[in-house]
C-alpha cells in the first residue's frame, strides 16, 4: 500500500536532496542537545550508527517522495537493517525504546522545518504542505517500528535462555522443591527468592492481549500452559504498578491470598478454585476478600446439595427474578435485616424496588426469615450460589456489613 509520499510531486525530492547534508547535521544536533543519552561525543561504532541511522532516514525519505513508493528487495532491507541495528544497540546498551524513540521524533520535527521551507521553495500549496507533514510523520512511525523489532529481537535472544531457567524454577516453585533445590534453581534463574508470594489464575487471553508486556521482571509466568498463571513476589509492592494490573483487569484474573514461598502451591490453588467458579471472570479478583466463599468451595457437592435444598424456594422463579431476590436477600442478611431504604443504598435501587422484592422473599422463605440457623444456612447458600452466577461477583459489601 502506498504511503502519504505518494501523492506528493515528485519534482520535490530534488529540492529536498539539497538540504539532505545541512538537516542531517541539525538533526545530530539536536538529537545531541535534548536527548541526554545521546550527548556523548559521536566516536565509534556508536557515532557511526547515529550518523548512518539519520543520513539513510533522510535519504530513504527523498527516495519515496520521488518514487511514490517504497524500493523493494535488498535495497530496502539494507536500510531498514540500519534501523533494525539501531534498536538492537539501545538493547545491549542497556536501555530501554524511550530515548530513541525520543531522537526520532525530535529528528522527524527538525525534518518537517527543513522540508516545509523546501516546500515552499517548489510553490506547494497549503494542503500540499499538510501532505508532506503526514508523510514525514508515517515515514518515522515506519522506522520506528522496526527499530522496535530489533530491540523486541535481541531482548528474546537474551531472555530465551534465562526464560527457560525462570520457567523451570517456577514448576519447583509449585511443586514444593526443597529450599535447597529452589536455591540453586533460583541462582541458575538469576531470582531472588522472597519471603512472600502471590499466585495470580489468569481467564482466558483478551483480544491484543498484553498481559507479556507488562510483567514486572521478578514476575514469573506460565502463561502457555492450559492453565496459565503467575507467581509474584512482594505482592504488596508488584501490585502497585499501575500497567502490570491494567494488563491482568483487562484479561481478568483471580489473585490468591499473600503466603511464605513454601506455599505458592496453596496460593495457587485458591486462585484457581475461585476462578473456576466464575461464570465469565472480569477484572481483578482477590482471594483476600473471598475467603469464605473459598471454604465453601472446599467441598462444592455437599455445599451444591446444600443449597439445592435451601433455597428450592426459588426454583419456579425465572433464573433473572431469582437471581434479583438472591441477590438482594443475601444484602438484606448482611445489613443484619436492615430496613428497604438501607438495602436499596446497597443495592443503588428504590426503596420501593426493594420493599416488592422483600415482600416477594417473606412469601416464599416465610419463617425461616426469622429462624437465626435458617439464616446463617441461607447466608451460606446464597453466598455459593451467587459466586457462580453471572458476572461472577457477590454483591458489594458497603461499611456496616460483615
Amino acid at each position: 500500500m502506498a504511503g502519504p509520499w505518494a501523492a506528493l510531486p515528485s519534482s520535490l525530492a530534488a529540492e529536498l536532496r539539497k538540504e539532505q547534508r545541512s538537516t542531517a547535521a541539525e538533526v545530530i544536533r539536536q538529537i545531541r542537545l535534548h536527548v541526554p543519552e545521546f550527548s556523548r561525543p559521536l566516536d565509534g561504532k556508536f557515532g557511526y550508527g547515529i550518523q548512518r541511522g539519520v543520513e539513510t532516514a533522510l535519504a530513504e525519505f527523498a527516495d519515496l517522495v520521488e518514487g511514490g513508493a517504497a524500493p523493494d528487495g535488498d535495497r530496502r532491507e539494507d536500510r531498514w537493517r540500519v534501523y533494525w541495528v539501531l534498536g538492537r544497540g539501545e538493547f545491549a546498551e542497556g536501555r530501554s525504546l524511550d530515548a530513541l524513540q525520543a531522537a526520532y521524533r525530535l529528528g522527524a520535527r527538525v525534518a518537517w522545518r527543513r522540508y516545509a521551507r523546501a516546500a515552499r521553495r517548489a510553490g506547494m500549496g497549503a494542503d500540499q504542505v499538510v501532505l508532506l507533514a503526514e508523510a514525514v510523520f508515517a515515514h518515522i512511525d515506519e522506522i520506528s517500528a522496526v527499530s522496535v523489532r530489533g530491540y523486541a529481537e535481541a531482548q528474546a535472544d537474551k531472555a530465551g535462555a534465562l526464560g527457560r531457567r525462570r520457567h523451570h524454577l517456577l514448576g519447583r516453585i509449585v511443586s514444593g522443591a526443597a529450599p535447597s533445590a529452589l536455591e540453586q534453581a533460583a541462582v541458575a534463574a538469576g531470582w531472588t527468592l522472597p519471603e512472600t508470594v502471590a499466585c495470580v489464575a489468569l481467564g482466558p487471553p483478551a483480544e491484543r492481549d498484553r498481559t507479556h508486556r507488562r510483567l514486572p521482571p521478578a514476575v514469573l509466568a506460565d502463561l502457555d500452559g492450559p492453565d496459565p498463571y503467575l507467581l509474584v513476589p512482594d505482592p504488596a509492592t508488584a501490585f502497585g504498578d499501575l500497567a502490570f494490573t491494567g494488563a491482568l483487569d483487562v484479561r481478568g484474573a483471580v489473585v490468591g491470598p499473600t503466603v511464605p514461598l513454601a506455599m505458592a502451591a496453596d496460593s495457587l490453588r485458591w486462585a484457581r478454585t475461585l476462578l473456576a467458579r466464575l461464570v465469565r471472570p472480569a477484572g481483578i479478583v482477590r482471594c483476600e476478600e473471598h475467603l469464605p466463599d473459598l471454604l465453601l468451595l472446599g467441598d462444592q457437592p455437599l455445599v451444591r446439595l446444600f443449597t439445592e435444598r435451601r433455597l428450592r424456594p426459588l426454583d419456579d422463579l425465572t433464573p433473572k427474578q431469582a437471581t434479583r431476590l438472591a441477590t438482594t436477600l443475601l444484602v438484606w442478611l448482611r445489613s443484619h435485616r436492615g430496613s428497604a431504604p438501607e438495602v436499596a443504598d446497597q443495592l443503588a435501587l428504590h426503596p420501593q424496588t426493594v420493599r416488592q422484592r422483600l415482600r416477594r422473599i417473606e412469601e416464599l422463605f416465610g419463617s425461616a426469615l426469622d429462624d437465626p440457623d435458617a439464616r446463617f444456612e441461607l447466608e451460606v447458600a446464597l453466598r455459593f450460589r451467587l459466586l457462580g452466577s453471572p458476572g461472577g461477583a457477590l454483591p458489594p459489601r458497603r461499611p456496616g456489613m460483615l
